[in-house]
This record gives structure tokens, C-alpha cells and sequence, in this order.
């Protein structure tokens, strides 16, 4: 039974680069079930921290479609809380202090390589499909070489170091996860050559400072979930449960994203398409329920149980239609 004192806080954190599609829906659904069903606080955050890819009329997009949908929230840009502000873009106080107490740690040096360089590296032939860890090769610059670069107008990135860190943890759907740092993903920008704070450690302060303690996502995430473990330990702070979803795929074997133009809510709206219809949908892919059928989402919340999630992604099919 859940009690007051051990009330879950889960949260919804999405970017608001472009209009809100099905994948961005069946993210937040499952979110909210997952919360309702322990009687635990929903937090809806906007992940607004790239100022060149955020606006406005997206988050008020988002706000609008996730109303749409019959879902709620209990803290978030709209109606506050105890840990506002609820946008990244008015966070970054909170960045820099986490920011800094790595630094003071010495575990922070500056990259000076440019994009360009790390896209030569990432395309070696021995690369494949997986991603290519950093090299180091910045951190073994001296005083003398750094000043150098700086005076040539090249501004640093600033990396982590990872060491030989070596993190494990249990996924709610995926099961044991267990990866070496510097083999996975080498020392991580966490900071960006222009200054703005990089996602990973945005989003462990923002998940500490707002003290959310079950974060589920889409399993695209999955793989980047350890350096967010190793920043969890090293600011020495109680890290989260993870839960990570499947995918939904478009018929090209892209996950869903604004490409998918034809998937949008509000392109869905436009043409008639119910929300109860979308949520029958959804309901299906989730193993709620046999068949499609309108449904609202507070009618899935007895049934909601992650154990019954599929392990693969999803696609969608072009032929898709709504009841």
C-alpha cells in the first residue's frame, strides 16, 4: 500500500522542439499510469534546455495535447510546485552548481575537439552501428596547448571523467544492465562548447533538485542511463528506478518523431480522430487490452501492471486507423 510518506514522483520530461506524435503520447500515457496506478505525484517537465531547437508554441503544444488525452499532471510549468521552475531554460542555476561541484573534484578538463574531428573519429570502419567511446585525447593536453587553442578562439567543451567506472543496475522491463564506461562512451561532454549544459547533467540535477524517485522512458534511452547512474554516485545522491518502454517505430524503423508528420496529435485532431481512440490504440500495444477499443485513460489504470509491457518496439503501420 502506498503511504504519504513513501508517495512515488514520476515525471514526464519532454522536448518541446516540435509537435507532440503518437510516440511522444504513448511515452506520457504509460507515464501517468505507472504513477496514478501507486497513487504517486505526476511531474510534467519541458526539456527546453537547447535554446536553438525549444519554442514556446511547442510546450504549449504539448501542455495542450497531453490535456487532450485525458491526462494530468501535478506539478509543471502551468501550475507550479514546490521545485519550480519547471522549464530547463530557467534551471540553469541549479547546472552550474552541479557543475561545479565536479568540478572541484577535478573531474572536469576542456575538449577542444570540434565537431568535425569527433565526426572523422565516429566514422572509422571499425565504428559499426555502435557508438564510438571518446578517446581521451584532449585530456592529455598540457597548460601550454590549451592556452594555444584558446587563443586561436577555439572554446572547450568540458568533459567527465569516467575512470574505470563500472555501473550495474536492474531495468523494471529490460532486466540486469550492466556497463563499462570508457568502453561504452569514454569521458562525456557535460557541458557544451557554447556553455549550455549538456542533457546528462541536466537531467540528474533536475531529477534530484525535484526528488523524483521512478523515472519511466522510452528504451532509446536505455544505453545512455549509466552515465547518469555515475553522476547520480558521484554527487552522492540515491538514484532512481528506471523503467524503460519500447519504441514506436515508423514503417521506415525510426522511432516516431516529427518526421512522421502524419502521426502528430494535432494532425490526428485535425482529421476528427478522438482521443479515446488513440488511447484504445495505445491500450493494445501496451497489453492492457485484447482488442482496440475507445477508452479513456483513467479506465486503464486498474489494469496498468509494467510486467505486461512487450520487450520489442513497436511499429506502426501506414495503414493505421483509428476506431
Amino acid at each position: 500500500m502506498v503511504t504519504k510518506k513513501n508517495k512515488p514522483r514520476g515525471r514526464f520530461a519532454p522536448s518541446p522542439s516540435g509537435w507532440m506524435h503518437l510516440g511522444n503520447a504513448w511515452t506520457a500515457l504509460l507515464t501517468w499510469l505507472d504513477i496514478r496506478k501507486q497513487g504517486g505525484a505526476m511531474v510534467l517537465r519541458m526539456e527546453d534546455l537547447d535554446p536553438d531547437r525549444s519554442r514556446k508554441e511547442y510546450a504549449d503544444g504539448l501542455m495542450d495535447d497531453l490535456r487532450w488525452l485525458g491526462l494530468d499532471w501535478d506539478e509543471g510549468p502551468d501550475v507550479g510546485g514546490p521545485y519550480s521552475p519547471y522549464a530547463q531554460s530557467k534551471r540553469t542555476a541549479l547546472y552550474q552548481s552541479t557543475f561545479d561541484k565536479l568540478t572541484q573534484v577535478q573531474l572536469v578538463y576542456p575538449c577542444f575537439c570540434s565537431r568535425t574531428e569527433l565526426r572523422s573519429i565516429a566514422s572509422a570502419p571499425h565504428a559499426g552501428d555502435t557508438e564510438v567511446p571518446y578517446s581521451g585525447r584532449c585530456e592529455k593536453l598540457d597548460a601550454e596547448a590549451k592556452a594555444r587553442m584558446a587563443a586561436q578562439g577555439r572554446y572547450p567543451a568540458l568533459r567527465l571523467r569516467v575512470g574505470d567506472a563500472v555501473v550495474e543496475f536492474v531495468d523494471e522491463v529490460y532486466g540486469v544492465q550492466r556497463q563499462v564506461l570508457s568502453q561504452a562512451c569514454g569521458d562525456f561532454v557535460i557541458r557544451r562548447s557554447d556553455g549550455v549544459f549538456a542533457y546528462q547533467l541536466a537531467v540528474v540535477a533536475d531529477d534530484a533538485d525535484m526528488k523524483i524517485d521512478r523515472i519511466l522512458r522510452g528504451a532509446d534511452l536505455l544505453a545512455s542511463t549509466p552515465r547518469q547512474l555515475y553522476l547520480w554516485r558521484l554527487l552522492g545522491l540515491q538514484p532512481p528506478t528506471f523503467v524503460h518502454v519500447p519504441l514506436l517505430l515508423g514503417n521506415d524503423g525510426n522511432r516516431l518523431s516529427k518526421r512522421h508528420g502524419s502521426l502528430a496529435l494535432a494532425a490526428l485532431r485535425s482529421m476528427g480522430v478522438r482521443p479515446e481512440s488513440v488511447i484504445g490504440q495505445l491500450a493494445v500495444w501496451a497489453g492492457l487490452t485484447e482488442k482496440v477499443e475507445a477508452l479513456q485513460a483513467k479506465d486503464l489504470i486498474a489494469a496498468f501492471d509494467v510486467s505486461l509491457l512487450p520487450r520489442e518496439s513497436i511499429v506502426v503501420p501506414d495503414t493505421l486507423r483509428f476506431v
